[in-house]
């Protein structure tokens, strides 16, 4: 009696750990995706190397730059509050104390924020705050915010603005 009782325990139990692993692994990217942005997210962590390899100011100076872009019509309270998030993400990212998938996930959602994809932006945003929460729960909520104030700021075209093509754009549409 003592086998048979344990037999069906231990093959119940066998084949989730058997038959688990290499489905996650082949499919993991496609569940997390639902947007299909996250797909990239998902393969940058499974297919990236391990040490996670982006620069932290390849992160934070677009963050900044994006804070620096909302100054003039953002509460000085709400940016500072931004500023001082954006510092705890560097001191973290400099410590070491962020892992591989954090850093990928953050870098993808500067170049999402960048190119203006603010819901791509937001999807990353909330995979970190589910898969990630200890890690980023101090600083992703600045990061949240700017994403918020940077999609509402008028005419969205804070990189043009700053290099001098925006004075020459009116001249030549007038005649």
């Amino acid at each position: 009696p003592p086998v048979p009782a344990s037999a069906p325990a231990a093959s119940a139990a066998l084949p989730p750990r058997a038959l688990g692993p290499p489905p996650l692994g082949l499919v993991s990217p496609a569940p997390r995706a639902e947007s299909g942005k996250l797909s990239t997210a998902a393969c940058l962590e499974e297919c990236g190397p391990e040490d996670g390899g982006v620069p932290a100011d390849a992160v934070l100076a677009p963050l900044r730059e994006a804070l620096d872009a909302c100054r003039p019509t953002v509460q000085k309270q709400v940016c500072d509050d931004i500023g001082r998030r954006l510092t705890v993400l560097g001191d973290a990212w400099a410590q070491g104390k962020l892992s591989a998938p954090v850093r990928k996930r953050m870098s993808l959602l500067v170049q999402e924020l960048q190119q203006q994809h603010w819901d791509a932006a937001d999807e990353i945003h909330r995979s970190l705050m589910v898969d990630h929460v200890n890690e980023v729960s101090q600083w992703l909520v600045g990061v949240k915010r700017l994403i918020a104030e940077t999609r509402s700021l008028p005419a969205a075209e804070p990189a043009a603005a700053t290099d001098g093509s925006a004075q020459a754009g009116p001249g030549p549409e007038d005649p």
